[in-house]
């Protein structure tokens, strides 16, 4: 993991429009001045949201994000997604850079709980949570609109009390 540097950009802005990089995380067109004011804001490291490249082979592989919640006085969880470049994708790079991020955040911050959400279809991610060390909790009934329909989402989470994983 690293930073984001100003020559990570046109990756960000990529993902304003590019349906097929994005896949089934595709919830139309954004705005594509957007990538540059928020680097220019905070570099992309947020108090409540931010993100970090997934470096493999000393190339970008893709990037890591994490987007705070709260579930009630105190009950503050981060939430995490990833996004793997197409040439990147089924090489065992997406579940450590999750384990990695997890430790990252369990290391640097007081959350109990890290989350991921992914649409059923999405297999390959299923398998990468659970390799990197979270627990199926269950299907969270139409909360994604997406393409036109609501969309059920798939919850998992590792807790900080959980076994380490290996990576």
């Amino acid at each position: 993991m690293r930073p984001v540097a100003e020559s990570d950009l046109p990756l960000f802005r990529r993902m304003t429009h590019d349906r097929e990089l994005v896949c089934n995380n595709w919830y139309g067109f954004r705005d594509p001045t957007g990538p540059e004011r928020r680097f220019a804001k905070d570099g992309y490291l947020g108090a409540d949201d931010s993100r970090v490249m997934v470096q493999a082979d000393d190339e970008t592989a893709g990037l890591l994000s994490w987007t705070a919640g709260e579930s009630g006085p105190g009950g503050r969880y981060w939430e995490i997604g990833i996004l793997l470049l197409p040439e990147w994708r089924g090489r065992g790079i997406g579940w450590r850079a999750q384990a990695m991020l997890c430790d990252y955040l369990f290391a640097n911050t007081t959350v109990q709980r890290i989350q991921a959400g992914t649409q059923p279809e999405n297999i390959a991610e299923q398998k990468s949570l659970t390799k990197a060390g979270f627990t199926f909790e269950g299907a969270i009934r139409a909360c994604e609109f997406r393409a036109a329909q609501w969309r059920d989402v798939l919850l998992y989470s590792r807790l900080r009390t959980d076994p380490a994983v290996a990576w």
